[in-house]
């Protein structure tokens, strides 16, 4: 399986040079071919190959004067750009044809160098790991990084990123085998909330750390100095910078409460069950702020793709199932609550609920239903996977900024 490591690296005034460098032929070789292609599909004509792009607008125009300058980076940034594209048109073309599962993907679009987020991506002929302990990029030079745990295994690819606030990112994917737990007999289900982030259906409740409630005082006034000053002026672009550190300290301590929140549950049960909840209708109601600070879909995803790496069963319940609406004790379907009701008596057995509670343990109920009928991912008699999915790196810090798009998994930075 794939994953992705991802580290901290300083470089030095004439490697953030150079990066910038490469984050502009990068960008102006995507721009150049998806113009071709448009003007192409606007005139009628077929659709321009890979190939024709790469001789015309990356080994022909390093010849020319308006384009000598692509020369001074690796021909290997160049090319993984073309590439990208590639990538981004079929993703595009299989959604048109309901062959990629989820929301309709559009065309690619145009990258502007006022993108506040940058990125180029290397293969192992454009980037190695130094026995130093710097990495080499070529026509940049050994970086310093910040090795927080050791690579398992060699490298396949880079990714370099310059985030908003200035900090630069090295995202390493390799190929290692998936580490296995030794097996425990508890399952655990998950109901996800607002006023409890999470909890479990032992009764375990996990506050939730609220990172951007505790920074609003702080953001209100760095945004309230941003909107005070001179658009264009230098003191305007510091106080950006201001705000974008802010915020990244913000995404940071949910990522991290994240990580160690998803790895604690997935080691200490066999089997986890969630409720499919619907983050993107939830986050356009008067609870956006609050649900997006939460941060569901990016903790289930890291339950996700931890289940697969360390063999353990992972279910999600469907999110019409009423699991607030039914006695977990007799069954009694007792009808649909508002937010308020914490605590309610069952009509039927006379039980007393925790909502909370009660709602766990209706998903785990469901969840072992689930994998009873063969619908789950798990584990045979013989230890082997029984259609195990294949889990790919995660790329929420490849490529440039997409507007409206989370990062799924990862750490972009420590």
């Amino acid at each position: 399986m794939q994953l992705r490591y991802n580290y901290r690296a300083y470089p030095d005034a004439s490697q953030r040079r150079a990066l910038a460098k490469a984050f502009g032929c990068a960008r102006v070789v995507w721009n150049d071919c998806l113009r071709d292609r448009r003007e192409a599909h606007a005139a009628g004509l077929p659709y321009v190959k890979s190939a024709e792009l790469s001789r015309l607008r990356i080994t022909q125009a390093k010849r020319t004067e308006e384009r000598a300058w692509l020369a001074d980076v690796s021909a290997v940034i160049l090319q993984q750009a073309l590439r990208d594209l590639d990538t981004a048109y079929k993703n595009f073309f299989d959604s048109l044809k309901d062959k990629r599962q989820g929301r309709k993907v559009g065309p690619p679009r145009y990258k502007s160098k006022k993108d506040t987020r940058q990125s180029i991506r290397l293969n192992t002929n454009a980037f190695s790991v130094q026995g130093n302990g710097t990495v080499y990029v070529a026509k940049v030079g050994n970086l310093k990084v910040k090795w927080s745990r050791q690579l398992p295994a060699a490298p396949t690819s880079l990714t370099v990123t310059k985030d908003s606030c200035g900090r630069y990112f090295l995202s390493f994917v390799v190929d290692t085998e998936p580490d296995i737990l030794p097996e425990v007999e508890s399952e655990s289900v998950i109901d996800l909330g607002l006023t409890m982030f999470a909890v479990l259906s032992d009764g375990t409740k996990i506050a939730s750390p609220r990172s951007l409630r505790r920074a609003e005082k702080k953001l209100k006034r760095l945004q309230r100095d941003l909107s005070r000053k001179v658009e264009g002026s230098k003191n305007r672009a510091k106080a950006r910078i201001k705000v974008a550190r802010q915020h990244a300290r913000v995404a940071d301590r949910r990522r991290d409460f994240h990580h160690k929140a998803s790895t604690r549950i997935i080691r200490d049960n066999q089997a986890v069950f969630v409720e499919d909840l619907a983050v993107s209708g939830l986050g356009r109601t008067r609870l956006a702020k609050s649900v997006h600070d939460a941060g569901w879909s990016a903790f289930v995803g890291m339950l996700e793709y931890k289940a697969v790496m360390h063999g353990r069963t992972f279910t999600k319940v469907d999110r019409a199932f009423p699991s607030s609406q039914v006695c977990s004790a007799c069954g009694y379907r007792d009808g649909p609550k508002p937010l308020h009701v914490r605590k309610w008596t069952c009509g039927a057995c006379g039980a007393v609920h925790d909502r909370d509670h009660n709602a766990a343990r209706n998903v785990f109920f469901e969840g072992r239903r689930i994998v009873a009928a063969g619908r789950a991912e798990t584990l045979n008699a013989c230890g082997a996977p029984v259609r195990r999915a294949y889990v790919p790196a995660q790329r929420g810090e490849t490529g440039s900024r997409r507007k409206g798009r989370t990062t799924q998994a990862g750490i972009p930075g420590l």
